[in-house]
């Protein structure tokens, strides 16, 4: 079973929504939006907590009431709750919440100008060649689909940032899919486009 939730930040600017869906959540939740220092970064914040709710209640649980922790490389899980993984990204207006009953990944990225030279450095070789071989127009987005199932790769495997995005190399096609040497467990991803956004999620089993 996978579950996608979505949220739009921009429903939380006004004031009294923001405080209603602040006052349900969790008081650790809390703090974290409390600790960010611009509105963005609370909305986002909030956001996350806010999905993170939705997800639980499918489990007929709460985020207020449920214990988060962080794992050895900072992915976030419930300790009581082992049985229910979730991963959570989040890039200028919008959330994206994902849930499972097996490891996942999740990543979200607004579609914005970028320097090639950031995929030379950080991709693997057929990825990158693979991106300037597309029209010039399709390039930005191109990179943008490679970045997001990359990084929802490296959050599925619990080793996020620690794992090189140059150790594995992701492959565009009717569906994506993933070489890697990292263990024995056959990844699965989903990509789609939002709007102004790329996201993409990766499971194993």
């Amino acid at each position: 079973m996978r579950k996608i939730y979505k949220l739009n930040t921009e429903q939380l600017e006004d004031p009294e929504i923001f405080q209603r869906f602040y006052e349900e959540l969790s008081e650790g939740r809390q703090r974290k939006v409390d600790s960010m220092r611009q509105q963005k970064g609370k909305m986002l914040s909030l956001g996350a907590g806010i999905l993170i709710d939705r997800g639980l209640k499918e489990y007929g649980l709460r985020e207020a009431k449920t214990k988060i922790a962080l794992g050895e490389n900072e992915k976030p899980f419930f300790p009581d709750y082992p049985e229910i993984y979730f991963n959570v990204s989040h890039s200028e207006k919008m959330v994206l919440a994902v849930f499972a009953d097996t490891e996942i990944g999740c990543d979200i990225e607004y579609i914005a100008p970028i320097k090639m030279k950031i995929a030379k450095r950080f991709f693997c070789q057929a990825e990158y060649e693979f991106i300037m071989q597309q029209q010039e127009e399709k390039q930005t987005e191109t990179f943008y689909r490679f970045w997001t199932l990359k990084e929802s790769f490296m959050k599925a495997t619990g080793l996020g940032m620690k794992l090189p995005m140059d150790s594995f190399c992701v492959y565009l096609g009717e569906e994506p899919y993933v070489k890697h040497q990292l263990n024995n467990v056959e990844y699965h991803m989903e990509e789609w486009k939002e709007g102004e956004y790329r996201a993409a999620m990766c499971y194993g089993g």
